[in-house]
């Protein structure tokens, strides 16, 4: 087995995604192989792993940062929520069933199995594993059959790093509160903490650290700054969308309605980085802007479920509206699939609307499948004659007479529909806008130049930047053991 380390949180969103993609990164520059896990992940953000199957965006960016090829045993489970309380489950990246959060719980212990053989997947030919939970091990009232935290940490043997989040305030309450209420088994297997977000002068804390590590006995691995170059790095969840500052004004104005449930949304990560784009981001209550040049609907879990919301938002209204001013109109998967005449459901993959309209801006009509297309593709814009690289993950089949005009060639297939006119569009392909050529002409057909280059080559700068921040501020003790002698603490 390989030696590792499993980074918790006192809390969800503390940053342990990008800390553990850091902490890959500066052990791949350091000339170790590195790889990262995560036992259990809920996100409607998937990536297609280089073996195939579905596993979260953040796990493949965090191979990325190792400079591996990415795995389904990265992430054996993934919870994709499809209603307020239940979730579609994907075990060792093929779906395993359905499950609501109550049958979840009883269902976990039987995955307890799959995520073990995993972990020692990625543990085979490693110097290291970097492991991130997923919410918090303070959440005792879910550690029954836990495999998230410390349910796995304990199976493992993976010591644990707690990392706390001052930027929301009460960080000491929350390490010393989460501390007192782990059980004596739970609490061995934490070797230290790390602050994460601190801004300004970090001596400020000193204090703190004391009064910490008075409570719980636990050594200070590290004061982490506000790392700035995580802002270019894809987001894993959709809380961080509502957190996302609408920019200054930009030549091109492009409006994102905020599906309840939104996937995949990092697809437009790209386009937030052009500097003469304002990408924004339009939340329920709110009108889609009249002065937006694009409108892009996004990808969804839950086709019929989030058309069903378009209208009661009245953004149906406000879309037709946008395209009899000549706005122009991209649908990436589930927003493909709205932009048509009917989406059909006759299994009730979905629920249990057997049909319901679409917003007739496309000549196409879907019927949702069993089965799932899961792969990664190289393709072609027909609109551009740019080449493109993605992926697909959806349930469906479109046809109709737009799809006579396809908007990409896959992996030498037609995929997609184009409105005679040539202002609405539709595809399965995610990924697209990180197509620097295809940006460029995208931007280039309202006027603007170029585009701001290479988007991958700017994601690996920002993994390079976050691991040097780390190498600067964590401990220097603990990290030379991490990455080179081969001890934890």
């Amino acid at each position: 087995m390989a030696r590792a380390i499993m980074l918790q949180g006192t809390g969800s969103d503390v940053g342990k995604t990008v800390l553990v993609a850091g902490l890959c990164r500066l052990a791949a520059n350091a000339g170790l192989t590195v790889r990262p896990f995560k036992p259990q992940n809920m996100s409607n953000n998937a990536a297609v792993a280089d073996d195939g199957g579905e596993i979260g965006r953040a796990q493949w960016l965090q191979s990325l940062a190792a400079r591996t090829p990415s795995s389904v045993h990265m992430n054996p489970v993934l919870l994709k929520p499809q209603s307020e309380n239940g979730s579609q489950i994907i075990v060792q990246g093929r779906v395993f069933g359905q499950a609501k959060g109550r049958d979840y719980q009883r269902l976990k212990p039987q995955l307890l199995g799959a995520v073990l053989e995993s972990f020692e997947n990625v543990s085979a030919g490693a110097d290291l594993v970097v492991v991130e939970g997923a919410g918090s091990p303070a959440e005792i009232n879910l550690r029954t059959g836990d495999i998230a935290n410390m349910g796995f940490a304990t199976k493992a043997g993976v010591p644990v790093v707690l990392v706390g989040d001052i930027n929301r305030g009460g960080v000491i309450a929350s390490l010393v509160g989460t501390q007192a209420i782990l059980d004596e088994g739970d609490r061995a297997m934490i070797a230290g903490y790390l602050i994460n977000k601190f801004r300004g002068d970090v001596s400020l804390f000193d204090d703190g650290i004391r009064a910490i590590e008075g409570f719980t006995g636990w050594p200070c691995f590290g004061v982490v700054p506000w790392l700035q170059a995580a802002t270019r790095l894809p987001a894993e969840d959709s809380v961080v969308l509502e957190r996302l500052a609408r920019r200054g004004a930009g030549a091109l104005k492009i409006a994102v309605p905020m599906l309840p449930r939104i996937a995949n949304f990092d697809d437009l990560d790209p386009l937030r980085a052009e500097a003469d784009v304002e990408l924004v981001f339009v939340r329920g209550g709110e009108r889609l802007p009249a002065d937006a040049g694009l409108v892009i609907l996004p990808g969804s879990k839950s086709t019929i479920a989030d058309l069903a919301d378009f209208r009661v938002q009245g953004w149906d209204r406000d879309l037709a509206a946008h395209v009899r001013r000549g706005g122009r109109v991209i649908g990436i998967c589930g927003g493909y699939q709205m932009l048509g005449r009917m989406v059909h459901d006759p299994r009730g993959i979905e629920g249990g609307t057997s049909e319901t309209p679409g917003l007739a801006l496309l000549d196409v009509e879907t019927e949702m499948a069993p089965e799932k297309t899961v792969r990664n593709s190289h393709a072609r814009s027909t609109e551009y004659d740019a080449p493109l690289a993605g992926y697909q993950i959806h349930l469906g089949i479109t046809r109709g007479p737009d799809c006579v005009r396809p908007s990409a060639i896959i992996d030498g297939a037609p995929d997609g529909a184009v409105s005679a006119d040539g202002r609405i569009m539709g595809t399965y392909l995610h990924g697209l806008f990180g197509s620097d050529a295809y940006r460029a002409r995208l931007l280039e057909s309202f006027g603007l130049s170029g585009g701001q280059g290479n988007y991958r080559e700017s994601v690996e700068r920002a993994l390079d930047e976050v691991a040097g921040e780390l190498e600067r501020c964590l401990d220097a003790r603990w990290l030379g053991e991490l990455l080179e002698v081969g001890r934890i603490c």
